[in-house]
């Protein structure tokens, strides 16, 4: 039996039309674009306005994307997982929605969710499932509107997040490209920091909660933002000593998309140039599940096959972790 390992095949994404500017914010709360550029790196993120249209609208847009792109029929995808920290309602699975209307109908599907950390997860589940040899097609779809619990009146909260998707497709490879090596991590205790609390099994939305705002998303800054550095760049360092690899082995670093200084202090802990750190955040914001992706597809017509790369995240729970990929193909655009 040949050894083979799970390789990403192709990319999709979508974002929402609706730009909201930093200018803009600075009608909405107190603060200003310089506050905002030098602390996050962001200048705009894109909103998902239509009513009625959720997380799962951004995850089919994407998916249709990667399928028109690639060429593939929907028919001969076998699973289809959606990670986001956004469902766009209780028990009922957005990927079931998403899988359904894109015509995956012979897939079974399940959503995931690990906060920031969803979509990098997402690679390990989806990749262990190719490795098993039990199925060749996987759809991997990183997607949140974080627009619907974000308060627009919290400036630490409302000028980070935006909404978008992505999406990636593994399939079996038998050349050695595809995932490499993971290193994933968890803490509990990290939750009281930055959580949407309410709506959740233990903290039941009742008249005082929505009055005094308690559904939105919080987020304590300061010490989200020391975890982050320490652990993304931490896990980053490990992922290399485990594989021999050096800063010269690395061709890129795809970190989560959170706050550009945070993605700066994982290059430099090592020591990685500007040039081979893909940066999106100034257009985007943080997408929380849809970061990696829409980096990916932002940056797949620089990608060449075989390059060495290495994700990065961080987020809620806490989660966090590295992934060392080496890139299955040469984008024809």
């Amino acid at each position: 039996m040949r050894k083979f390992s799970a390789a990403i095949t192709a990319v999709g994404a979508y974002v929402p039309e609706y730009v909201l500017t930093n200018q803009i914010l600075e009608t909405l709360v107190d603060t200003n674009d310089e506050w905002i550029t030098s602390r996050t790196g962001i200048k705009e993120r894109r909103i998902l306005k239509d009513e009625g249209k959720g997380t799962s609208y951004l995850a089919i847009k994407a998916a249709q994307d990667l399928i028109n792109k690639k060429g593939i029929d929907p028919k001969s995808i076998e699973l289809v997982i959606v990670a986001t920290a956004t469902p766009d309602m209780k028990a009922a699975s957005t990927a079931s929605f998403t899988a359904s209307e894109i015509g995956a109908v012979n897939a079974f599907s399940f959503d995931m969710d690990a906060a920031c950390s969803s979509f990098l997860y997402g690679m390990s589940v989806a990749a262990s499932y190719i490795e098993s040899g039990r199925y060749k097609n996987v759809l991997l779809i990183g997607a949140d509107k974080m627009s619907s619990i974000i308060n627009y009146k919290d400036r630490a909260t409302c000028i980070i997040f935006g909404d978008g998707a992505g999406a990636v497709l593994f399939e079996p490879n038998e050349e050695g490209l595809g995932l490499q090596d993971e290193y994933l991590r968890s803490d509990g205790t990290g939750r009281e920091f930055l959580q949407a609390t309410y709506g959740g099994s233990s903290f039941k939305i009742t008249p005082e909660v929505l009055e005094n705002g308690g559904q939105y998303a919080f987020q304590e800054g300061k010490t989200v933002f020391k975890n982050a550095v320490f652990n993304m760049a931490d896990a980053t360092v490990k992922i290399l000593e485990r594989n021999n690899l050096t800063k010269n082995d690395v061709d890129w670093l795809a970190a989560h998309q959170a706050n550009k200084r945070i993605i700066d202090a994982t290059a430099q802990r090592i020591e990685l140039e500007d040039e081979k750190v893909m940066i999106n955040i100034h257009k985007y914001g943080n997408t929380t599940s849809a970061t990696l992706p829409l980096l990916l597809n932002d940056y797949e017509s620089q990608l060449k096959k075989g390059d060495n790369i290495i994700f990065a995240a961080f987020g809620g729970g806490f989660n966090w972790g590295a992934i060392y990929l080496k890139w299955a193909y040469n984008s024809v655009n």
